[in-house]
């Protein structure tokens, strides 16, 4: 062997174990979450489910090789300021993905910062119409949560008028939008549809109008503290038992807040609840437990999907061999993952999902009907 070879050889081994090294460096992943604002009380859970993702993903070896290395951000705060603590974690730390567990005032912003340059995971319920590249959706949209259930609430509980409440923002209104079509093909009539500030806390004039509607069913669109108010006070004006109550974003931290006694006839729409009965839902629950003690933070919906959230990302990157959007985007069409939610798989870039209908019972949320891998009714080009 000649000096030239020998050493055209040394620069080759050097270079497969430098790539050997980049290929095994962790995959920092910023993690979006509301640890403060309007839903901060989901901020906790929310942390816990990640880092139990991370724990999960990386025990089978991680994304790709890479161990996930997450990077915390409060998305609990305005769109702007939240914007700059993405962009810190993206740019400054180095983020190859983004998990974002937040509202849509916040998820826009990002979008625009981000412009498709980095997968950016949204988890929770929302109002539906993302379609921008790089942005992958695991959250319920109306067309899962309301399109199947009002119609089998009509049929068991018969409602003929519905009043709309929700928080003045783009969840709010566009939910309740979707759903005055699904309640006018019940044969029944929306009566009231109203929208406050997020800071509302008395709701005295608003359940006086539901009161005089002679509303026997109540759609529920606000967000946290703002929805444990409201339907505390819903039960003080006696109304529990004479109107149904249907939500969207009630999960058991929000029924904690309510407390079982004010929850008489009240429903809750999700792809997830704490208690669901399935061999997958029940070991997450003991792996949650397990990690984070008796005291953890209550399972609910909302924290769930974030660890949804990573699943979708393994999925995704594990098809695609690549964090590369380009790359990602194709194979995001099929993507698919079991896990406590049940089946999941990605069309459009959001997700076919069991949705679950509860009521209340003396041990809180109580499943009463499984809506099987409902479609997300959204119609974004891959």
């Amino acid at each position: 062997m000649d000096r030239r070879t020998f050493l055209h050889g040394l620069a080759a081994a050097a270079a497969a174990s430098a790539a050997g090294v980049r290929a095994a460096s962790p995959l920092n992943v910023a993690v979006m979450l509301p640890m403060s604002g309007p839903a901060g009380l989901f901020g906790p859970s929310a942390k816990a489910c990640a880092e139990l993702a991370v724990q999960t993903i990386n025990a089978r070896g991680g994304v790709l090789g890479r161990t996930i290395n997450p990077l915390f951000g409060d998305a609990g705060l305005p769109p702007a300021e939240a914007s700059q603590t993405a962009l810190k974690l993206w740019k400054g730390q180095g983020a190859q993905a983004v998990i974002g567990m937040h509202d849509s005032a916040v998820r826009g912003a990002l979008v625009g910062l981000f412009k498709g340059q980095v997968p950016y995971f949204y988890t929770p319920v929302y109002e539906g119409g993302e379609c921008a590249r790089g942005t992958y959706v695991n959250g319920e949209t109306p067309a899962q949560q309301l399109a199947p259930v009002i119609p089998w609430l009509a049929a068991e509980r018969k409602p003929k008028k519905w009043y709309l409440i929700g928080n003045d923002y783009i969840w709010g209104r566009n939910t309740n939008a979707a759903a005055k079509g699904y309640i006018a093909q019940t044969g029944a009539q929306v009566v009231g549809d109203e929208y406050l500030p997020f800071t509302a806390d008395n709701f005295d004039s608003s359940l006086a109008r539901i009161r005089d509607s002679g509303a026997d069913a109540v759609l529920v669109s606000l967000v946290g503290g703002a929805s444990v108010t409201f339907n505390k006070a819903f039960a003080s004006f006696g109304l529990a038992d004479k109107a149904i109550r249907l939500g969207s974003l009630l999960e058991e931290n929000t029924l904690a807040g309510i407390g079982l006694a004010n929850a008489r006839n009240l429903y809750s729409s999700a792809g997830y609840f704490a208690n669901i009965e399935t061999p997958a839902a029940k070991a997450f629950s003991e792996a949650y437990f397990k990690r984070f003690g008796a005291q953890a933070p209550a399972l609910n919906g909302l924290a769930e999907s974030v660890y949804e959230g990573f699943l979708m990302l393994e999925a995704i990157a594990t098809r695609a061999k690549s964090l590369d959007v380009a790359k990602m985007e194709p194979a995001s069409e099929g993507a698919s993952y079991s896990g406590p939610r049940g089946a999941v798989t990605m069309h459009a870039r959001h997700v076919d999902q069991d949705i679950y209908l509860a009521d209340v019972g003396d041990k809180g949320f109580r499943v009463v009907k499984t809506f099987a891998h409902i479609a997300s009714g959204q119609t974004c080009k891959v």
